[in-house]
């Protein structure tokens, strides 16, 4: 008989006294029993096998969680049940039910026209006491009077109520109650409709009082906040963080991707996404933000910080008039000034019929602005966009040259393409240049690969030593047979020293260019991984605080100087 683990303590040893002393203690679920288990609940899950039914022939529905299907240890369940989650028979009987109302106000349908005794003493009301009352004290009490007798409240019933009930915010309502309501309403609509018939009669082209109210709205519909918006009252200024539903999204007002940015994170459009229509509902924010006052209000801000630069005492939100006046008397004075330079300059060299002359356009007819007109002669695409130039002065000649700067490439070293110069304020002598070789100086500014380096040194080295031997061998040649044989020894020391310093230079060379080698490949390395980082979603990057920073050695900033990006480099596309 196997026994279930959710029994209780009692079922356990009610069990265990049937059953004998066979089994100690209750039989443990296997691994393969909580497999299955496990198999059959994601079963239920997906609909694949029937639910579980409680004791009431219920299906219990399987996605609900464990810890609220399995039932306490306690509770001393023999299946799957949810009995334990539903309200107790036996704690509910106790409390009052919610449907139970009780009655407000007084009863008013016994009317008591003489002093009870045990009833209040001020207003004859047999429910409550005197030092209950909530009436106004009278000078002389109803006990005394007998005149003015409150009526009874009603009796409650006394209600019980649970944690529901009591927190029930509709307990003690009567449905009934809203009748009263409807029915007042119904009979002020009722008197609004014969006022309403008898104005007519009387004046027909007179406005309605709805009407009216209509336009009272609109007049005061600018002062009321509207929903979506932040009022700061610290900076005065009214932030709208939600659309208007009724309004077109801006992005819905031209489909094409080419057409005006749309900022989705700031709801923002700058340009005008639909340019060739004429009259277009929306232009976009800048044309509304540059709209107005709002440049009069920017250049006056400007003037005063100028003005207070040098020495005037102005302020633009302190002193507004003062402010408008002298920059109005700065205008006036600076068109003053630029006329009469200009009619100085004109009478002093002439050519003010150049002045008179018409715009460009129509004496060349042609333009290098782009448009598209229908055969009406609407527009059709309106002037492309214009490329933001460079600060930097393009395609500017000079010394008789015929291409720019940086043209030419050579070992190195830039140059100009039409006379292979490589020296930037030379005088271009043309083709001629091209077959002359110019020997330029190193510059110490610029890195060469580290292969030249060491071929430099080497040929250098060699030019040395096979100049020396030569000495030698002439010295060796002139001298007369009768050397020492001590000077020999001594010279062939030398040599060997002279080898073995040869080799040794040569061992740190190639440890040097090994050690160039490897940092440049780290250099490489990190660039790339650099351009992925950046090609990733920031926030998929991973974090960079548990590296080890150190002072780079010197090999490492010879590879950063080589392979750093010249951004200012015209050639470095190219490369």
């Amino acid at each position: 008989m196997a026994v279930n683990v959710r029994a209780s303590v009692s079922q356990i040893l009610r069990n265990k006294d049937d059953i004998g002393e066979e089994e100690d203690e209750p039989k443990k679920k296997s691994r393969e029993d909580w497999r299955k288990a496990k198999e059959l609940e994601e079963a239920r899950k997906a609909g694949t096998a029937p639910a579980a039914v409680d004791e009431t022939g219920k299906d219990i529905n399987p996605h609900i969680p464990q810890y609220i299907s399995s039932a306490p240890w306690y509770y001393g369940t023999s299946g799957p049940t949810l009995k334990h989650q539903r309200p107790q028979e036996d704690r509910e009987a106790q409390f009052t039910k919610l449907d139970t109302y009780y009655n407000k106000g007084v009863d008013s349908s016994k009317v008591v026209t003489k002093f009870r005794k045990g009833s209040c003493e001020n207003c004859g009301a047999m429910t409550h006491k005197k030092k209950d009352c909530l009436e106004r004290p009278r000078k002389i009490g109803a006990k005394y009077t007998n005149v003015g007798i409150a009526p009874d409240e009603f009796s409650q019933p006394n209600l019980n109520l649970s944690y529901d009930g009591k927190r029930d915010r509709w307990n003690g309502y009567n449905p009934e109650q809203h009748k009263a309501i409807i029915e007042e309403y119904q009979k002020v609509e009722e008197a609004k409709r014969e006022l309403r018939a008898k104005k007519l009669d009387q004046d027909p082209d007179a406005k309605d009082d709805d009407e009216i109210a209509e336009e009272d709205e609109d007049k005061y519909v600018d002062e009321v906040d509207m929903p979506g918006t932040k009022v700061d009252s610290k900076q005065r200024i009214t932030v709208r963080n939600l659309r208007i539903r009724e309004d077109t999204a801006k992005y819905l007002r031209n489909l094409d991707p080419n057409s005006a940015y749309y900022d989705p994170k700031t709801r923002s459009m700058r340009d005008n996404p639909n340019p060739e229509v004429a009259e277009s509902e929306y232009l976009g924010e800048n044309f509304a933000r540059f709209s107005g006052d709002t440049r009069a209000h920017a250049a006056a801000a400007v003037f005063a910080w100028d003005a207070r630069a040098r020495g005037l005492d102005v302020h633009l939100l302190a002193e507004p008039t003062k402010l408008q006046l002298l920059q109005r008397q700065y205008d006036e004075k600076k068109e003053q000034f630029k006329t009469q330079v200009k009619q100085a300059v004109l009478e002093k060299y002439g050519g003010e019929e150049h002045l008179k002359v018409p715009p460009r356009e129509l004496l060349l007819a042609q333009t290098e602005v782009f448009t598209r007109y229908n055969r009406d002669g609407t527009l059709v695409q309106g002037p492309e966009k214009q490329l933001a130039k460079s600060k930097y002065e393009e395609d500017v000649l000079i010394n008789n040259h015929t291409s720019v700067w940086g043209s030419y490439w050579k070992d190195g070293q830039w140059g100009f393409k039409c006379c292979h110069s490589f020296i930037k304020m030379s005088y271009c002598v043309g083709e001629a240049g091209k077959s002359v070789v110019m020997e330029v100086p190193e510059q110490t500014g610029k890195h060469t690969a580290p292969s030249e380096v060491t071929e430099k040194k080497e040929k250098a080295k060699s030019d040395k030593s096979s100049s020396s031997s030569s000495s030698d061998s002439s010295s060796s040649d002139s001298e007369p047979d009768s050397r020492s044989k001590t000077e020999r020894t001594s010279k062939k020391k030398n040599k060997k020293k002279a080898k073995k310093k040869k080799k040794k230079e040569l061992k740190k060379e190639k440890k040097l260019e090994d050690k160039l080698k490897k940092a440049l490949e780290m250099e490489e390395r990190q660039q790339k991984h650099a351009e992925y980082l950046l090609s990733v979603d920031e926030r998929k990057r991973p974090y960079n605080s548990m590296v080890q920073v150190q002072a780079p050695t010197e090999e490492e900033l010879e590879a950063y100087k080589m392979k750093k990006r010249r951004e200012e480099d015209p050639m470095s596309q190219f490369l």
